[in-house]
């Protein structure tokens, strides 16, 4: 099996240096804007893409991929919302079973349908440990999925799933308050899910600021998530870019 990418993101964890994903949604990706991305996420000095969305209406997956890679060298990572969002022209996918969820389509059901059919393909299948992490309001993520996210003072309760997680085998750990939170997942439940897991720790979900972004590094993310706040503002990705420099320096 092709564990390049994962290798790569346990590596640099490992190093102690900080890592970005640019996450892009299908749904909102013209030629011309991926042509931003790619050159936001460049300033920004991103690791890698993400690509997918709670639902998916009228964006196209493969097109979206082929864009990515034709205007940037960064690898192109799926983050599926379902068993149908696969391109087999990404270079991996994050098979994500969504562990604070008590809705086995969610856990399980949706992977096993995936799973025949990834292993036909050349993608990387990376394991993730998914945890929904309540935001301060209902987002795609919790409705689609139709379960109940963390709550956002629990921090115990996100590190014994991520903990059990990584007893399971899952390669990393991502916490997410879904796309366009209000909130971000807090420091305190950061650093709590850190202290409890060795695996590479992936936080995502309304990081719209630098001062958010220094937190979630400081308090032990290895990963950040950014999406819509480095295509609103161009600033902001090289305020990232510059940010990262401090931390890998």
């Amino acid at each position: 099996m092709n564990n390049n990418l994962s290798n790569t993101i346990s590596k640099v964890s490992e190093s102690k240096k900080k890592q970005l994903a640019v996450l892009v949604d299908p749904d909102k990706s013209s030629t011309e804007h991926i042509k931003t991305v790619c050159n936001n996420a460049l300033k920004a000095k991103a690791n890698f893409f993400l690509v997918g969305g709670s639902l998916l209406t009228d964006g196209d997956l493969d097109a979206t991929v082929t864009e990515l890679q034709k205007n940037s060298d960064l690898p192109v990572i799926l983050f599926p919302g379902s068993s149908s969002q696969i391109s087999v022209k990404a270079d991996g996918i994050l098979f994500l079973s969504l562990l604070s969820s008590r809705n086995p389509e969610m856990l399980i059901g949706q992977q096993v349908i995936a799973a025949p059919y990834l292993r036909k393909t050349n993608i990387e299948v990376i394991p993730t440990a998914y945890l929904l992490i309540d935001s301060g309001e209902q987002t795609t993520a919790t409705y689609i999925s139709n379960s109940q996210p963390i709550p956002a003072n629990k921090s115990e309760i996100a590190a014994c799933t991520a903990l059990a997680g990584e007893y399971m085998g899952m390669s990393l750990i991502y916490l997410d308050g879904g796309s366009g939170a209000k909130n971000p997942v807090s420091a305190e439940m950061i650093a709590k899910v850190k202290s409890y897991t060795q695996n590479p720790l992936i936080i995502g979900g309304g990081i719209n600021n630098i001062e958010k972004a220094k937190s979630a590094y400081e308090a032990g993310a290895d990963v950040i998530v950014v999406g819509n706040a480095i295509e609103q503002n161009p600033s902001f990705c090289i305020a990232l870019g510059e940010l990262i420099s401090e931390f890998n320096s």
